[in-house]
């Protein structure tokens, strides 16, 4: 028996069907009393599964974090839209769970394989199952390293890593850096401090600044991201004039580390994702900035992309090119947004992602902004 089958069996339970979106699409794997023909894939090539009808599978890391509730929910509205549905399972950061998942997608027969990898390498093994059965695959966000993967939509991110690095130089030029990285098993966090030391390096180089302490935290974890903060303020007492943090969950590890020392809203600190406790954070004057990456553009780009290929067996407009250690995959690569207090109003509100009552509920209301 596979390994993965032996650890983890085949996690039917953690099938994610959110009661919310019910109606959108997401056909559930455990239900045993749907009629639809789509249901009972039939054993034809992948354009013809499904009795005509499009099914496309999302094997997800998590659903434990804010902004993967909304892309699965703007994925599955779309392909919906597009006259396909949605099969989604989420495995919350387990990578025996995420292979189980994977394989019963699969096994059902979806016409295509949308994956967001826990493990950059790990998944590598899903890419070559879903292949053995004709089965193309799209890395969505995070890299699925090592392997033929067909397709690959994220955000430019080194360039995120810039972003969050020049914002928090902008404030401070001078004097100790922490940085405080996200998963060491998820290629985009070594995509994200990439982007940052090409930003802090010429700066350490010069003499400017002294990278005092420089850490992943596990699995994306705040806790982790509270340690390694708590551990970089130990070992120079205190002595930080600025923070990189990768997202806006490990922003918060660090700012909670620095309350607890008197210290925050004093020291610059970066995040990405623009999640509601971040830009909260951002209004009330403790975290300097976060990287807006509009889920809607991602997951109605990336719906588009697995519909397509599901139906034409390829995608016209991926142009460019990101090579994963095996392959140059092709690519498309969307634009993020730098957001600080002075755009909260412009980007995050404007476009609908936060309310701005919801972004400025702990500031006095006579310092809210106008829109």
């Amino acid at each position: 028996m596979n390994k993965w089958l032996k650890r983890s069996g085949f996690g039917m339970a953690t099938l994610v069907l959110a009661a919310s979106v019910a109606g959108c699409g997401i056909v559930s794997d455990n239900s045993k009393e749907t009629k639809d023909p789509a249901a009972a894939p039939s054993q034809t090539a992948a354009g013809a599964k499904n009795n005509g009808k499009i099914v496309i599978g999302m094997s997800m890391d998590t659903l434990k974090e804010e902004r993967w509730q909304k892309d699965r929910d703007i994925f599955t509205e779309k392909v919906k839209e597009l006259g396909g549905e949605v099969k989604a399972l989420a495995a919350n950061g387990d990578d025996a769970t995420q292979m189980s998942q994977a394989e019963q997608l699969i096994s059902q027969g979806v016409n295509v394989l949308v994956v967001i990898p826990h493990n950059a390498e790990a998944t590598a093994q899903i890419v070559e199952k879903a292949h053995k059965e004709g089965i193309k695959v799209i890395s969505y966000d995070r890299l699925i390293k090592n392997s033929d993967v067909d397709y690959y939509i994220s955000f430019d991110n080194v360039r995120v890593g810039e972003m969050q690095a020049k914002a928090v130089t902008d404030k401070v030029a001078k004097g100790n850096f922490v940085y405080i990285g996200g998963a060491d098993t998820d290629n985009n966090a070594h995509m994200f401090k990439e982007g940052a030391m090409n930003i802090l390096n010429p700066l350490k180089e010069k003499g400017d600044i002294k990278i005092v302490y420089d850490q992943f935290s596990k699995d994306w974890k705040p806790e982790e991201a509270l340690k390694n903060m708590e551990n970089a303020l130990t070992a120079n007492k205190n002595n930080i004039q600025a923070v990189v943090a990768a997202n806006d969950g490990t922003a918060g590890g660090v700012i909670q580390a620095l309350t607890a020392q008197g210290l925050a809203g004093k020291i610059p600190v970066s995040g990405q994702d623009a999640d509601l406790a971040a830009v909260q954070r951002i209004a009330q004057g403790t975290q300097t900035m976060t990287v807006y990456k509009p889920i809607k553009s991602i997951a109605t780009k990336a719906a588009e992309m697995a519909v397509a290929l599901a139906k034409q067996g390829q995608i016209a407009d991926a142009g460019k090119k990101v090579n994963n250690g095996k392959i140059d995959v092709p690519s498309v690569l969307l634009d993020p947004i730098s957001v600080d207090k002075s755009n909260l109003v412009d980007t995050v509100i404007k476009d609908g992602f936060h309310k701005l009552e919801d972004v400025y509920k702990n500031v006095p209301k006579d310092q809210w902004p106008k829109q």
